[in-house]
């Protein structure tokens, strides 16, 4: 399973054949736009250079993040004292990796999972535990897609993850259904 660092580089590695142009080529055409946020990026290569959206996601990402630096600094931040977490948030990536216009989003104490607007978040709470916000307002709760009360008012649900086999298909859906809703 490759972690959502190792995908992007692959797409990198791959993007003169893809696109055309190199990563680098690409950063010095952004640049030349004086375009500023993220969406309006992606809508201009898409248009104007008819670059597929995941390419174009990537290189908007990179470039307003500066090769992913400062948000893998934030996500290592976040797992730094609670290591053994990082391979449940990694097998969420992984398992969302065939929806192309996600826009992973780091934040200094959770990442934000966005399309058109926030669907989704994921948090390393505590030392034993990671939450995964979803918002999904008219679904009902049960005993694991329990109301996010206090832990986030971006989101609606919460479910509580403490192993990796717990990102299963069951909480995979809830996020999928969130993402479309998005």
């Amino acid at each position: 399973m490759s972690s959502p660092e190792e995908m992007a580089q692959s797409m990198r590695n791959n993007m003169l054949e893809k696109t055309g142009k190199t990563s680098e080529e690409w950063q010095k055409v952004v640049s030349s736009l004086a375009l500023e946020k993220h969406g309006q990026i992606v809508k201009h290569l898409k248009g104007e250079y008819s670059v597929t959206h995941g390419f174009a996601n990537l290189i908007a990402h990179d470039f307003l993040n500066k090769n992913d630096t400062q948000e893998l600094d934030l996500i290592a931040q976040q797992y730094e004292k609670k290591p053994e977490l990082k391979p449940i948030y990694d097998a969420i990536i992984s398992a969302l990796s065939d929806l192309t216009d996600i826009d992973i989003s780091p934040k200094k104490a959770y990442v934000s999972l966005r399309r058109n607007k926030q669907f989704a978040l994921i948090q390393p709470s505590t030392k034993t535990r990671l939450d995964v916000g979803i918002n999904m307002k008219d679904e009902p709760t049960t005993d694991r897609l329990e109301a996010s009360g206090s832990f986030n008012g971006m989101v609606s649900h919460r479910v509580r993850l403490t192993d990796v086999a717990q990102v299963d298909d069951e909480l995979m859906g809830w996020i999928k259904l969130a993402y479309e809703k998005a």
